[in-house]
């Protein structure tokens, strides 16, 4: 019954994850649709439009239902103003090597220049791609096997990097969730801690806040997946995942992350599955994006 109960309450709230919808329902557990379902309902069309501008205002919608967005700031929480138009004020005085890309992408449209550009953790002649996500969202899921797809296929030059977002506290638990199978080496049960999530249902956090709780649902997983509990308290309490978990936090705020899935290219610019057009777009454009990256950076 209370399950029941927490699966309708979250189906009224799939269609955004942000500070305000998630405050609401941090203790619940979405009726999240299958991977594929997701995927397809992602990128479906209208089926008989009237007019090519009903079809492509129909794709927008689409797309714009396609990431969890923030809302008010909790007690806790702290909003980022809203950019707006800030950072296309300042492009005029971006330097000639930092000059924004041409074409089918659009600076203000398709994509938002970072301004100041924020400082990435990799090598020369690397560009970085970060995205910033949550397990517990039904759109970051969505958009995973078009990651995933991409992942095997992407250039060399680019490093993916995933940040868990940091609004509130169930995005801090599944956060270090996250951090812990990182830190013992098993990044390969990603894929089912978001698959337990999104189609189990099963949050693998409290759903009353209580910390002790939370650890004992993931030692639980952790048990099934071949981890001791105690391996996985001890790298539950590291230094290394509470060192990665403020860093988190740092970067939720640096980007001013307002909805997820978000990804930064090389800490310039910001995009997601809405600005792009779609999940596919999205992943043209990150390769696009990251390849004017990559020239101006072999040109220096």
């Amino acid at each position: 019954m209370i399950r029941l109960f927490l699966t309708s309450l979250l189906t009224l709230a799939v269609c955004g994850c942000g500070r305000a919808s998630t405050q609401q329902h941090n203790a619940t557990a979405a009726a999240q649709p299958t991977r594929q379902a997701a995927a397809q309902q992602q990128t479906a069309v209208t089926p008989t439009p009237q007019t090519a501008a009903d079809t492509a205002a129909s794709e927008n919608e689409q797309a714009a239902a396609a990431q969890e967005t923030a809302g008010e700031a909790g007690d806790d929480d702290h909003t980022p103003p809203d950019r707006g138009d800030v950072s296309l004020e300042h492009l005029a005085a971006l330097p000639a090597d930092a000059q924004l890309p041409t074409g089918k992408w659009k600076p203000g449209v398709n994509y938002d220049p970072i301004v100041p550009a924020q400082p990435t953790s990799v090598s020369p002649g690397k560009v970085e791609v970060v995205e910033v996500f949550w397990l517990g969202c039904p759109h970051c899921y969505a958009l995973e096997p078009f990651v995933q797809a991409w992942l095997k296929n992407k250039p060399s030059y680019i490093e993916f990097v995933r940040i868990p977002v940091m609004w509130g506290p169930i995005h801090r638990a599944h956060a270090r969730l996250f951090y812990t199978l990182a830190a013992l080496n098993r990044s390969d049960l990603f894929e089912k801690a978001f698959d337990t999530i999104q189609q189990k249902h099963e949050l693998l956090v409290s759903t009353t806040g209580n910390d002790d709780e939370t650890l004992k649902l993931q030692q639980a997983f952790a048990k099934d997946n071949g981890i001791s509990p105690e391996d996985y308290a001890k790298a539950y309490n590291s230094f290394s995942v509470n060192s990665n978990l403020q860093r988190a936090e740092q970067l939720t705020q640096r980007y001013q992350v307002q909805g997820v899935p978000l990804v930064i290219i090389d800490g310039k610019y910001s995009t997601d599955v809405a600005k792009a057009g779609g999940p596919q777009q999205l992943i043209s454009e990150i390769d696009d994006l990251a390849a004017v990256e990559h020239a101006h950076t072999s040109n220096r």
